[in-house]
């Protein structure tokens, strides 16, 4: 996201009502939202882009939607509110909106919602930096790697060097437009054969943490809700 983007939703219902009430809080959060009568059309719109919220109408009719977000694999894991008269969790949903639905209730429910794709969204976010850097295994072997991209739980790099799922490398690197460097341990999850692999974080001391996280923050630009939060 830059600062000119928003969270996209998908409002799937067929009630006025809760259409209006929704569509009203969700403009006051400034999330773009797209309306589906239909689960159908909703499946559809799934597949043409990025959801990040999907606030549903839910019925015997709607259930199979949840059930195919919710299957193994499936690209998109949205946040899901279901709106119901069902005084009992929805299976697939996150959070629940009663039905009727009141301006205070949909305001409560929504904002609960917001936080929690702010929250995904930065734990997993890439931005990219394209930086070389020495790193040193477990074995104290010197590898030359470039660190491709960053975000809130890990690194991906590229090297010529041969890693194994498992290796630890540690280094120091220097954000784009950053004062300082930073100290970073990260055991590699994952490789692939053309020298790309991933890492998680083990440790930043808690300084360069500071320095990291007010970086991601920086970067982690999204279009700012017209009410406070």
């Amino acid at each position: 996201m830059t600062a000119d983007m928003a969270f996209e939703c998908l409002l799937v219902s067929r009630d006025p009502g809760v259409v209006s009430s929704v569509n009203k809080v969700l403009e006051n959060l400034s999330i773009s939202t797209k309306v589906c009568f239909s689960s159908s059309k909703a499946a559809d719109r799934l597949m043409e882009g990025s959801t990040d919220l999907i606030v549903l109408d839910w019925d015997e009719s709607t259930a199979d939607l949840l059930r195919r977000i919710q299957t193994p694999g499936y690209r998109q894991k949205p946040t899901v509110v279901a709106v119901s008269t069902v005084d009992q969790p929805v299976p697939g949903a996150h959070l629940m909106l009663p039905k009727p639905v009141t301006g205070e209730s949909c305001v409560q429910s929504l904002k609960i919602a917001y936080f929690r794709m702010l929250r995904d969204h930065r734990r997993h976010a890439r931005y990219a930096v394209m930086t070389p850097v020495t790193a040193e295994d477990q074995n104290h072997r010197s590898i030359p790697i470039t660190i491709s991209d960053i975000g809130d739980g890990g690194i991906g790099l590229i090297t010529k060097e041969l890693l194994a799922i498992g290796d630890v490398l540690s280094f120091r690197l220097w954000l784009p437009q950053g004062d300082r460097s930073i100290y970073i341990e990260a055991r590699v999850l994952w490789t692939r054969q053309y020298g790309a692999a991933g890492c998680e974080f083990l440790r930043i001391p808690p300084v360069d943490l500071g320095v990291l996280q007010d970086w991601l923050k920086l970067k982690c630009r999204i279009k700012q809700p017209l009410i406070a939060l």
